[in-house]
């Protein structure tokens, strides 16, 4: 048995030496939650001691709100973050901007302990910005730098590009930093394609990456899967094999042992090219008038709306029509009207939201995942 060592997430520099003690087998990890006041929050049901395969163990609640403990291998975190490499180009300077008891900003320090490259890391207990984001990249000295954001993120950078004092009429800085990272990884759920495109269109180089704590984060890059890592479709469900599947899954249901395979509640389909394109979550998917609707769909198009700042989708139950769409989101109070057209444009009367609601901000998981439970809830308030 190794020790189960408890870092908070607010002390990095204390998580990165304990990652390296993962790395030699001399222990595993457990991040906790920030510390509040220097006091460690309460965990409940870890063990002091572990097997000896054992590297990390994640706690996630995932966009349903249910908790759940994922045990990772110090193999399976070996074998994501060495493929990863691979597939980036080679090791590089990592910029940390997302929290480490989640498992892409953990991937952040584990990769830049197999790089052996220091890592310029944000505090990310503050609010992300910007500005925060383009100093902190200015600090970067590697040759090859990468870093990991989520849509939002990555939303927020590109709106902070346009700046109307500026006489090029952009934030030069900022974009200067963009342009100087090798690879931004995006993930945690679907971006929208329209920043993607502008982004890219500026010089901004992005892979979006599909995967999931059970699978040690990001295991599928722009749509192809990482060395050691197979795809398959059951149905219409992705299914997942490889090394970089977690050991074991523990939540209010007990002990979900994994095997050489891991079936997703994600529905996917393979393009022309063999690529995959992820539809959305089967509890993402919504039959309204006897058609199916995708909620993923529906914030792609919706979020293409001028005047959008954010946005997320749920289902509404109807009596007549089974479900509806129900939208919350974050801009201009005017374009409500053009949200409910853009959508019946494009995905005809079963598509068209029932209810749109304006809010100061979408709710969201401390991972930056919109809370779906939370988003439901405002529209059973009405």
């Amino acid at each position: 048995m190794i020790p189960l060592k408890l870092v908070a997430a607010n002390d990095t520099f204390s998580a990165l030496l304990a990652l390296g003690e993962v790395l030699a087998a001399r222990q595993a990890l457990f991040i906790t939650a920030p510390e509040v006041n220097g006091k460690m929050p309460e965990t409940f049901g870890l063990p002091d001691a572990v097997e000896p395969g054992v590297g990390l163990i994640v706690e996630t609640s995932g966009s349903s709100g249910k908790p759940k403990r994922v045990t990772l291998s110090r193999e399976a975190i070996l074998a994501s973050a060495n493929a990863s490499q691979i597939r980036l180009g080679g090791p590089g300077q990592w910029l940390l901007a997302l929290p480490i008891n989640f498992v892409a900003g953990a991937n952040v320090l584990i990769r830049s302990l197999v790089a052996d490259t220091q890592p310029v890391l944000m505090n990310t207990n503050l609010p992300f910005t910007a500005e925060a984001f383009a100093r902190s990249a200015s600090l970067m000295t590697g040759e090859r730098r990468y870093t990991s954001l989520v849509p939002t993120q990555l939303a927020r950078l590109a709106s902070a590009i346009d700046d109307a004092f500026s006489p090029s009429g952009k934030n030069d800085f900022l974009l200067t930093q963009l342009r100087r990272f090798d690879v931004i990884l995006v993930g945690g759920q679907a971006p929208q394609d329209d920043v993607i495109a502008r982004l890219t269109e500026l010089g901004v180089k992005i892979v979006t990456t599909y995967g999931m704590t059970e699978t040690c984060g990001g295991c599928v890059y722009d749509g192809v899967p990482l060395d050691g890592v197979a795809i398959e479709l059951v149905g219409s469900r992705i299914q997942i094999s490889g090394v970089v599947l977690a050991s074991e899954i523990v939540d209010e249901s007990g002990v979900e042992e994994i095997g050489l395979t891991y079936l997703t509640s994600d529905l996917g389909e393979f393009d022309e090219g063999g690529a995959l394109c992820v539809l959305g979550r089967i509890d993402r998917v919504i039959v309204s008038g006897g058609l199916k609707i995708s909620l993923d769909r529906v914030e792609e198009l919706a979020g293409a709306v001028p005047g959008v700042a954010e946005l997320a989708a749920t289902a509404i139950a109807d009596q007549e029509w089974g479900q509806r769409v129900g939208i919350v989101y974050l801009g201009s109070p005017e374009v409500a009207d053009e949200i409910a057209l853009a959508l019946a444009n494009d995905l005809g009367p079963a598509g068209k939201p029932v209810r749109v609601i304006r809010t100061d901000g979408v709710p969201k998981l401390p991972s930056g995942k919109h809370d779906l439970q939370a988003i439901k809830r405002l529209f059973e308030e009405l």
